[in-house]
């Protein structure tokens, strides 16, 4: 299953990150092959990912985003069972665990803002069961390095991406992609 998700990254190493309906539109233009769902409610959420879907692109939902689901793992039934998303991203380690035993591409997200969050990972990093890391914000190459050098998931970098730069630097720390809201990152 993780192997569409790799091809479609080395295809295309960013990933649109979109926060509303104009977003979906603009990535839907572009080559980005993975797009991360960052909005929506309980009453829209499946038409918005049938709209990537129809694109033939990859959807995943930012499971914490949606509004009016819980943060307890029935949410990741719901998105499974009525919508056509591939699979969800978290900061919620039982999300991502839920996920999981549904069979979905799963992304934990965690912000890396200070040295007890990095420390985090580290005790952390054999509880954490996702497909891959995406760390925020992704404009630090060292802590991509050393993330990358902690973890046997692959490291997406997101946040603050900004231009070509940003990208390239983050990919040469060894993330596998990143994913930004930029969207003139997106046409690059």
């Amino acid at each position: 299953m993780e192997q569409r998700f790799y091809d479609a990254m080395a295809d295309c190493p960013v990933v649109a990150a979109v926060k509303d309906f104009e977003g979906v539109e603009q990535c839907l233009e572009s080559d980005v092959k993975i797009v991360f769902i960052l909005f929506g409610d309980i009453c829209n959420i499946a038409e918005i990912v049938e709209r990537v879907k129809e694109a033939e692109k990859i959807a995943l939902v930012h499971i914490d985003l949606v509004e009016g689901l819980s943060n307890h793992e029935i949410a990741v039934d719901y998105i499974r069972k009525n919508t056509k998303a591939d699979g969800i991203i978290s900061t919620r380690m039982n999300m991502i665990n839920r996920a999981k035993e549904l069979s979905l591409y799963t992304v934990f997200r965690i912000f890396v803002l200070d040295s007890r969050a990095f420390k985090s990972i580290e005790k952390q990093k054999r509880q954490i069961k996702a497909d891959f890391i995406e760390i925020l914000p992704g404009v630090m190459p060292k802590i991509i390095s050393k993330v990358n050098r902690l973890s046997t998931q692959p490291v997406i970098a997101g946040g603050l991406i900004s231009d070509k730069d940003d990208v390239i630097e983050a990919l040469d720390a060894g993330a596998i992609s990143v994913s930004t809201t930029n969207q003139e990152v997106w046409f690059m």
